[in-house]
C-alpha cells in the first residue's frame, strides 16, 4: 500500500509549476471523438484520470498515443463502438462526457451510471433532459442510460442548475448536425469556455461558452487540431494554499489570473501578500514582463508570501465565478490554523466534508452544522495517520500534514493521483519533507 509520509513544520519556498487542467483535458479528449482526423493536445497532465479516459477512448475504437511527456494524440478514425466498458465508466465520473460526442458522431450511446469520488449525489438528470430536448430518445433503467438521436431539432434548453458536465455534453451533442441550440443558465467555468474554444478551432460554431447563455449552430464536420490545454486552476490553488499554510513564499504558475480571482481575494483577506510576476494580474506593473497566453488567455505567475496565522474567513462555495468547491478541503485545512472562527458553507456537493474527521484527528476544532463547517482556529496541528476518501480531501490532508508538528501519514493516495501529477515530488522541490512510501499490509488474523 502506497502512502505519503510527511514531516511537517517546513516552510515552503520556491517555484511550483502548474500542469494543464485535468477537468479541461478530459472533456477535450472526449470531444476529439467528433473529429474526422487526429487531434494533438499539449500540456496534458500524466494522472490516472487521464489514463482512464485514454482507456475509454481506446475501448470505443479510437487510438491514443503519447507523443512526449505531456503531448497526447487522439485519432478517432477507428471509432466503431457506442458503449464504453462498465468497469471504466464506474471508475471515473468524467466518463459520462462521452455521451454528447458519441450521440453527435454515431447517433447513439449507452453507458452505465458513472462512478468517481464519494462527494455526494451527482445525478445526470440535466444531461438526459437536455438530450431529449435536442431530439434524442432516452431510456434510463436498470442502472444504464441509452440515447438515440431520433429527430434532431432546434431547441432552447434552460438548465435548472448551471451544471458543468451537462453544459459540456449538450454543447458537444449540438456541435454536429443542422440544428440551432441555445443553452440558458449554462455553467460559466473556465473549462466550459475552453471546450468552446477547442470546438471552434475544429470548425464548430459555438458562441458564449463560459457565459450564462451558449448558442450552438450545428456543422457537418469537424477537423482535428493541435491545441494547448489551459493551466489547472485547482492545482494552482492547491499550491498557493500549501505556501500559505506553511507560512512560506512560493511562486505558482503558469496560471490564468481570472481563473483564480476568487481564491486570491480570500488569501488576501486572510492576510497573505500576493503579487503577479508578469503584471498580468489585477495589479499590473509598468514595464512588466509580458508572458505568452494559452489560446488567448494571458498567463502569469503569482507570488504568495505568508508570515502569520490567517485571519478567519466566511466562505461559501459556488459555481464559477464563485469560490470553487474543489478548493474547499484545502482552504479548510488552512483555516483550521486561523486566529479566530471561520465558516465554510458547501453548496455544490452534498457530502464534501469527508475530510473533517481526519482534520479533527490532527487537532483541528471543526463542527459541521448541516452544510456549514464552523472552524475554530487552533495554534497548531499534530501529525498522525489519516485517510483520503476523495481527490480534493486528500490534497487538503496533505496540506495539513505540511503544517503539522511531527509525522503525518496519508493513506488512500490513489485518489490524489487522479488529479495531481507527482504531488510529492513537486512539493519537495519547494522544500517540503514528503515522500511516497510502500507499506506492507497487515495480515488479516485467521477466522476474521
Amino acid at each position: 500500500m502506497s502512502v505519503y509520509r510527511i514531516e511537517g513544520g517546513r516552510r515552503l519556498e520556491g517555484r511550483l509549476t502548474v500542469r494543464g487542467a485535468k477537468n479541461a483535458s478530459l472533456k477535450l479528449m472526449a470531444a476529439a471523438l467528433m473529429a474526422e482526423g487526429p487531434t494533438v493536445l499539449e500540456a496534458v497532465p500524466r494522472i490516472t484520470d487521464i489514463e482512464t479516459m485514454i482507456s475509454v477512448l481506446q475501448a470505443l475504437g479510437a487510438q491514443c498515443h503519447w507523443l512526449s511527456d505531456h503531448v497526447l494524440e487522439i485519432d478517432p478514425r477507428g471509432l466503431n463502438r457506442w458503449e464504453p466498458p462498465d468497469r471504466l465508466v464506474r471508475r471515473m465520473r468524467a466518463s459520462v462526457q462521452v455521451m454528447g460526442p458519441l450521440l453527435a458522431k454515431m447517433g447513439r450511446v449507452r453507458l452505465t451510471y458513472p462512478g468517481g469520488c464519494s462527494i455526494g449525489a451527482r445525478p445526470i438528470d440535466l444531461h438526459l433532459e437536455g438530450l431529449r430536448a435536442l431530439g434524442a430518445e432516452v431510456v434510463d433503467e436498470g442502472g444504464y442510460v441509452e440515447a438515440r438521436m431520433v429527430q434532431p431539432r432546434d431547441a432552447v434548453i434552460h438548465l435548472d442548475y448551471p451544471s458543468v458536465g451537462a453544459t459540456e455534453n449538450l454543447i458537444c451533442a449540438a456541435a454536429l448536425g443542422s440544428g440551432s441550440v441555445r443553452i440558458l443558465n449554462a455553467a460559466q467555468e473556465p473549462e466550459v469556455a475552453e471546450l468552446g474554444r477547442f470546438l471552434n478551432r475544429m470548425g464548430a460554431r459555438v458562441r458564449g461558452a463560459g457565459q450564462g447563455t451558449v448558442e450552438v449552430e450545428g456543422v457537418r464536420r469537424l477537423t482535428g487540431v493541435r491545441h494547448a490545454v489551459i493551466p489547472d486552476r485547482i492545482e494552482a490553488g492547491t499550491y498557493l494554499l500549501a505556501g500559505a499554510i506553511t507560512r512560506g513564499q512560493v511562486e505558482v504558475g503558469p496560471v490564468v489570473p481570472a481563473h483564480v480571482e476568487a481564491l486570491v481575494a480570500r488569501l488576501e483577506a486572510a492576510g497573505c501578500q500576493l503579487a503577479w510576476a508578469g503584471g498580468r494580474g489585477p495589479r499590473r506593473r509598468e514595464g512588466s514582463l509580458a508572458l505568452e497566453g494559452v489560446e488567448g488567455n494571458p498567463v502569469d505567475w503569482v507570488i504568495l508570501r505568508a508570515e502569520r496565522r490567517p485571519r478567519p474567513l466566511h466562505v461559501r462555495t459556488q459555481p464559477h465565478p464563485g469560490f470553487p468547491t474543489d478548493l474547499q478541503p484545502q482552504l479548510m485545512a488552512y483555516l483550521s490554523l486561523a486566529d479566530g472562527t471561520s465558516l465554510v458553507t458547501e453548496t455544490v456537493h452534498t457530502a464534501r466534508f469527508n475530510h473533517v474527521d481526519e482534520l479533527v484527528r490532527m487537532g483541528a476544532s471543526i463542527q459541521v452544522e448541516g452544510r456549514t463547517a464552523v472552524i475554530r482556529g487552533v495554534p497548531g496541528l499534530t501529525g498522525t495517520t489519516v485517510q483520503a476518501d476523495d481527490l480534493r480531501a486528500g490534497a487538503g490532508l496533505v496540506l495539513a500534514g505540511l503544517a503539522a508538528e511531527g509525522t503525518t501519514v496519508v493513506e488512500g493516495i490513489e485518489h490524489i493521483r487522479r488529479g495531481y501529477e507527482d504531488l510529492a515530488g513537486r512539493l519537495r522541490e519547494a522544500g517540503a519533507a514528503i515522500e511516497e512510501v510502500e507499506l506492507e499490509e497487515e495480515p488479516v488474523p485467521a477466522g476474521v
